[in-house]
């Protein structure tokens, strides 16, 4: 698997990598429980399709975002073995990061314009 250099090379990232990416900042997940905890963290505004995680999927592996897990969270569960997990690779969460700060710098911008007052983070 080749990977660009630097992390930046692959931003920005599509809305649905970014989700997946930090789905799977919080562990291992296989492909039904990364859909379901997509929308759980989006409050149901984002709906992922299998077409669309599995190809985003595939396309961050050959990106070496994540990778196939080898171990399972739970070996005693007998769906488990047909069940595919996946991981951050180093690379992956590298990307993550930069992707974060780069939003972050977007979210400051309107105010360190004065276009729009401080942002609110209650509603």
């Amino acid at each position: 698997m080749s990977q660009p250099q630097e992390p930046s090379a692959l931003l920005p990232l599509t809305p649905a990598v970014l989700h997946i990416l930090l789905t799977l900042s919080d562990g291992e997940r296989h492909g039904y429980a990364i859909m379901v905890e997509v929308k759980a963290q989006t409050d149901g505004a984002v709906r992922m399709g299998p077409g669309t995680l599995y190809g985003s999927l595939k396309r961050m592996i050959s990106s070496d975002l994540v990778e196939e897990a080898d171990s399972r969270d739970d070996p005693t569960d007998v769906q488990d073995e047909r069940r595919r997990y996946y991981r951050l690779t180093d690379f992956g969460w590298r990307v993550l990061e930069a992707e974060l700060k780069r939003l972050a710098h977007v979210v400051q911008m309107p105010t360190s314009r004065r276009i729009l007052g401080p942002i609110r983070t209650e509603p």
